[in-house]
């Protein structure tokens, strides 16, 4: 991915924190005609879940059917790239008052490149789906206990292909008016924040937290 300097995060931290506020992710890997891509829900391995620096070197956890094509192409050792992408939404220029100007479209994506590693048996492949459920009701849900559903899991447990990601290298870009001047950025984030959509709003909130300049502080 290419991020040009004004839009990187000086602070890794700010890639993890994608990753645990935004964890369904694109996971891309060779196919023989195109590449596969296929959304799924991504979490930290419980060895890694309290970190808080950069995601490189860090084991992330996913799943998916089994029915999808994608599954039967993965092997142990295959490169892989999990895209997570956060808030985003369309600047029009009016917001800066000036002109000439050009419209744009400020955003945050995190780009995670590194390798699988197939998990071989439906113990494993369970936890990994319990462990997912307890990290999203925890951070997302209403602390729903899954104890009365373990056997409908084990029904449907099967049909699940489970795998571990072992993150190489990380990319960020926070596209988020970093080239414009404080009170623009701040007319921005005012027009995202007074929209009718909470995805406008959430990137308002996100737009000045970042923006901050101890943003460092993830």
């Amino acid at each position: 991915m290419y991020v040009p300097s004004i839009y990187q995060a000086e602070d890794p931290a700010w890639l993890r924190r994608i990753v645990e506020q935004y964890p369904l992710a694109t996971m891309i890997t060779n196919g023989p005609q195109m590449p596969y891509a296929t959304h799924l829900p991504i979490i930290f391995s419980p060895d890694d879940a309290s970190g808080d620096g950069s995601p490189e070197g860090a084991t992330l956890l996913g799943h998916m059917n089994r029915a999808n094509s994608h599954w039967d192409s993965l092997a142990d050792g295959a490169h892989a790239q999990l895209i997570f992408t956060g808030p985003h939404g369309y600047v029009t220029p009016t917001v800066y008052e000036t002109t000439p100007a050009a419209p744009t479209w400020n955003f945050v994506s995190v780009h995670l490149q590194g390798r699988l590693e197939l998990i071989p048996t439906f113990e494993e492949t369970l936890e990994v789906v319990q462990l997912t459920v307890q990290a999203y009701e925890k951070n997302f849900g209403d602390g729903w206990e899954m104890d009365s559903s373990l056997d409908y899991f084990r029904h449907i447990g099967p049909a699940v292909g489970a795998f571990r990601f072992q993150v190489e290298s990380a990319d960020g870009m926070f596209k988020l008016s970093q080239e414009k001047d404080p009170e623009v950025r701040e007319r921005v984030a005012d027009r995202f924040g007074a929209g009718d959509t909470g995805r406008g709003r959430e990137l308002a909130s996100f737009m000045r937290k970042f923006n901050q300049p101890d943003h460092n502080s993830a």
